[in-house]
């Protein structure tokens, strides 16, 4: 058994050398499928990441009124004497106990004018002190994104709470999209695969129809099936293997100039594509293996007729 495995991938190697042009185009065909789909594939996932990305960094910002206190534990009297505040944490522990919230951190209205002065330049420079025009937020995070606006709507209902911003319309959007994405990206991916094993399946048969006299000689001086089909299956999975490469390289070096020029302004953002560590040799590994899982059945299933009786 040993022996035939090797007879039978040795003569399966040399094949691919005798069937040059036959050889030639079916590698050819596995390499441009599968860098289609590796590249449909990497660009698909990174906008799903992305697209979820976005979702999760939708967030509630509730401004509070003015005359709020609600993150003071100590207040002033009409004597001037600091006494402990009644009302502290009461808008925080009622945001808190709202079904779907998952977190929520105070900004003061000091801590946003210090970063709006930080990124929009010297027009905010003007504001400081008590001519800040901001007011103190809590930011809520949700633990779903499809709680996010059911969350801001019980927000704007609590007293003390000035205004309420999600994003709205354009948050919802955003959630619509994404969700879009996921649904027809899916079916896309599926459709190209099912296309791809189509056109390889379809090109390996040739190279096989092409040998069908040495495979009836074969028959004729009384070879088994086996026998017969085991240097076509492994010459199938060559071809699979060989038209791999291609694919894979272009994976490899696009991915990475994608990932050095675009994923730093994507972190600043708060997004990212997957990381390259990860997300390379899972690809690649499942452009190699599909290469050799289809054109090792294509090569069988192209037999069938041949070894029929």
């Amino acid at each position: 058994m040993i022996r035939n495995f090797f007879r039978h991938l040795a003569n399966s190697f040399k094949n691919l050398f005798r069937n040059g042009w036959m050889s030639f185009a079916a590698i050819s065909m596995v390499a441009v499928t599968l860098t289609l789909v590796g590249i449909f594939a990497a660009g698909l996932l990174n906008i799903e990441r992305i697209a979820s990305g976005i979702e999760n960094n939708i967030q509630v910002n509730v401004y509070l009124d003015p005359s709020s206190q609600d993150n003071s534990e100590t207040t002033t009297d009409p004597a001037g004497q600091t006494i402990a505040n009644s009302s502290y944490h009461a808008i925080f522990n009622q945001i808190k106990a709202l079904d779907g919230v998952d977190s929520l951190v105070f900004s003061s209205k000091d801590e946003q004018l210090a970063q709006l002065q930080k990124t929009m330049g010297d027009d905010w420079k003007l504001f400081s002190d008590d001519s800040n025009p901001l007011s103190d937020a809590y930011i809520v995070k949700t633990k779903e994104p499809k709680d996010v606006k059911k969350v801001a709507k019980a927000i704007q209902k609590i007293e003390g709470v000035d205004s309420v911003e999600y994003g709205g319309t354009d948050s919802d959007n955003i959630m619509a999209i994404a969700s879009k994405v996921r649904l027809w990206g899916l079916v896309a991916t599926g459709i190209l695969v099912l296309v791809a094993i189509f056109l390889i399946s379809n090109t390996i048969r040739m190279t096989i129809f092409s040998r069908s006299r040495d495979i009836e000689i074969m028959r004729l001086v009384g070879a088994k099936n086996s026998y017969i089909r085991g240097p076509f299956f492994y010459e199938g999975a060559w071809v699979g293997l060989i038209g791999s490469i291609l694919p894979s390289a272009v994976i490899y070096f696009g991915y990475h100039w994608v990932y050095d020029n675009y994923n730093p302004s994507l972190l600043t953002e708060g997004l990212s594509l997957y990381d390259i560590t990860i997300f390379l040799p899972v690809i690649i590994g499942a452009i190699v293996i599909i290469g050799i899982v289809i054109g090792s059945l294509g090569a069988i299933l192209s037999m069938r007729r041949f070894l029929k009786i």
